[in-house]
């Protein structure tokens, strides 16, 4: 990182480190996407840098030192880190996200709870057999969208282990308004409004349910996410807010359906490096390192924000509370002093890597249970390793003749054409 001032102007952060030109680069960012914060950071030879976005003035950083300082328990609010109609269609409002203290610690703790080792298996296994299902289908067929299938295959399964009842057609409904929620989440205009609606539409959904279990019209196990949330109470004791309950039911399937964009862009990494196939079906540990770098490599969550609580200092700066702040994601898991050679897709890496727990943080950074970072990110690595071993030994495809480019300028990007696979046969 560039040296900075070590006597800046007292609860100034404009004057410690570089300003971005412009005078609001809000627009910037918007036609600029994934690449909008990595450009400056060049620029200005620095891992820090000012700016206005929507006239705001905000302090953007990048690199395993900028997570570390990010990621401190209790030092950000994310309230209001996000624009709120990002935020209510990520997280919304009442969600374990916008807490901190001991509500944050135990709505925390019971997400936590949800995803062990024996939780994360069964769930592994419940799409394992929705992707069989979906393999026999694509039989005979022109061809298929593997992110659209892969949010289908995702949605029964989280849905089933979640302990919801559902029918195949209403998960199907269930996960294309899940895929519009993270899809308008970065958006501004008609792709935004109507993934709000669909929201709207959710989690009335939800909030039914809640009240379903509560009210016991229908059994689910206790042990059951749909029950534990349902039953769940916060630090002050009380039972959870139906809204608040319906909120965190959301949170939990939405972020498993999302997990469909890191299966799209694992199967166009098997496609781009084809001689990673066999050792994909045959060693466990190489599997790991290539689904490790599909998660770093290619563009998932650009970036996230947070609001200073309170005065601190890093690097001899002075970062006063309600100073606003954005951690670039994707800037930080292309870094070139943590990753080398971060334009190359090469899950090689992996094979000595040591996380600091700030280097890759696709997911977010720092400890699970006492910050932010997301409790589902080890069942996401077993999707995604499951998913690509399912894809590398059990059929056989073709690739037909499509776009593949992945826009840096789309906030959430994708494959151009989803990924289409055809000719599918058992293998």
């Amino acid at each position: 990182m560039a040296p900075i001032n070590s006597k800046p102007a007292p609860n100034d952060v404009g004057r410690a480190v570089p300003h971005a030109r412009g005078f609001d680069n809000a627009i910037s960012l918007l036609r600029e996407g994934y690449r909008f914060m990595p450009r400056r950071f060049e620029a200005l030879g620095a891992d820090a840098f000012t700016t206005r976005l929507m006239l705001r003035k905000v302090l953007c950083v990048r690199g395993e030192d900028g997570a570390r300082m990010f990621y401190q328990p209790g030092r950000f609010r994310r309230k209001t880190g996000l624009p709120p109609t990002a935020l209510a269609l990520l997280q919304d409002f009442g969600s374990v996200t916008t807490h901190e203290g001991d509500m944050h610690r135990q709505r925390k703790a019971m997400f936590m709870s949800l995803f062990g080792p024996h939780e994360r298996q069964r769930l592994v296994d419940l799409a394992a057999a929705q992707w069989r299902e979906r393999f026999d289908k694509w039989r005979g067929m022109p061809g298929v969208i593997v992110h659209h299938e892969a949010e289908i295959v995702l949605c029964r399964a989280v849905c089933q282990w979640a302990g919801i009842p559902i029918g195949p057609e209403e998960a199907t409904q269930r996960a294309r308004e899940f895929s519009a929620m993270v899809d308008g989440a970065a958006s501004v205009g008609p792709r935004n409004w109507k993934a709000l609606l669909i929201r709207t539409r959710t989690e009335h959904w939800a909030r039914a349910l809640i009240d379903a279990v509560r009210a016991g019209t229908i059994q689910v196990p206790l042990e059951s996410p749909l029950s534990v949330i349902a039953r769940h109470r916060d630090a002050d004791g009380e039972l959870l807010r139906r809204k608040h309950a319906a909120v965190e039911l959301i949170n939990l399937l939405r972020p498993t359906v999302a997990v469909s964009r890191f299966i799209a862009f694992g199967v166009l990494a098997l496609h781009q490096h084809p001689q990673s196939r066999a050792r994909l079906a045959e060693d466990d540990t190489y599997l790991t390192w290539f689904a490790q770098e599909v998660r770093r490599y290619y563009p998932f969550i650009p970036a996230i924000g947070g609001v200073a609580s309170h005065d601190f200092d890093w690097h001899g700066m002075r970062i006063a509370k309600g100073t606003w702040v954005l951690i670039d994601l994707y800037g930080t898991d292309h870094h070139p002093a943590s990753w080398g050679d971060p334009e190359t897709f090469r899950p090689e890496r992996f094979e000595r890597w040591e996380s600091s727990g700030f280097d890759l943080i696709p997911q977010g950074g720092g400890d699970h249970y006492a910050g932010h970072r997301c409790p589902g990110e080890f069942a996401t690595l077993d999707l995604v390793k499951s998913a690509l071993r399912l894809f590398a030994t059990e059929i056989d495809y073709a690739v037909p003749p499509q776009d593949l480019t992945v826009s840096l300028r789309r906030m959430p990007t994708l494959p151009a054409s989803g990924m289409v696979i055809r000719d599918v046969r058992p293998l």
